[in-house]
């Protein structure tokens, strides 16, 4: 009986340990996420960058305002939408990403100011609205050319069409390919659950 109880202890330690391994090993993992966190920080400073660049061209054209060509401020001003724009995306991927890979924001999960949309926004979404809005800021690209169609190529003006064009096709493929294989669900928010 001796041996067939050594080799049990032996066996149990032996699973105990690799029990032990094993949850190390996925405590390591699963704490790794907060590698992310510097990245989503890097991303906030991306946006105070779009900030500063928005106030300077403000700034730069305002004292114009008087002499500026109409044709000029519409360019001028697709270009402050366009900056708008990315750092709208900017901002969205900074929280739908850090909620969706890093941990949820609970702090701010009565807040009255806490956008309608964090918390909904699951991977899928966010690639729908990335998607949607590179071809938002092609079409203000592709307007301003031809606004200023005068002074650019028009080799420059086929290829800029064709690009849109791509974005627009790809666009569709993917919102029709993820309605299809992952139909929509309205995921639950902090509210919601509190209701159920």
């Amino acid at each position: 009986m001796k041996p067939t109880e050594e080799n049990e202890e032996n066996l149990t330690f032996k699973e105990k340990a690799a029990e032990n391994i094993e949850t190390a090993i996925e405590n390591i993992l699963f704490h790794s996420r907060w590698l992310l966190a510097p990245i989503y920080l890097g991303a906030v400073l991306i946006l105070a960058m779009f900030m500063v660049k928005f106030v300077q061209e403000v700034f730069y054209y305002f004292p114009q305002i008087f002499s500026i060509e109409k044709t000029s401020l519409i360019i001028v001003s697709l270009t402050l939408v366009d900056l708008i724009l990315i750092a709208n995306l900017l901002l969205i991927v900074i929280f739908s990403g850090y909620e969706n890979f890093v941990s949820k924001i609970d702090m701010v999960a009565d807040h009255v100011d806490r956008p309608d949309w964090m918390g909904k926004v699951d991977y899928s979404a966010l690639k729908l609205k990335l998607i949607g809005s590179i071809v938002a800021i092609s079409s203000i690209e592709l307007l301003k050319a031809f606004i200023n169609m005068d002074n650019m190529p028009k080799e420059n003006i086929g290829w800029m069409i064709g690009i849109h064009l791509t974005f627009v096709v790809s666009g569709l493929i993917f919102a029709i390919s993820e309605r299809v294989y992952h139909p929509y669900h309205h995921p639950v928010s902090h509210n919601d659950s509190e209701h159920h």
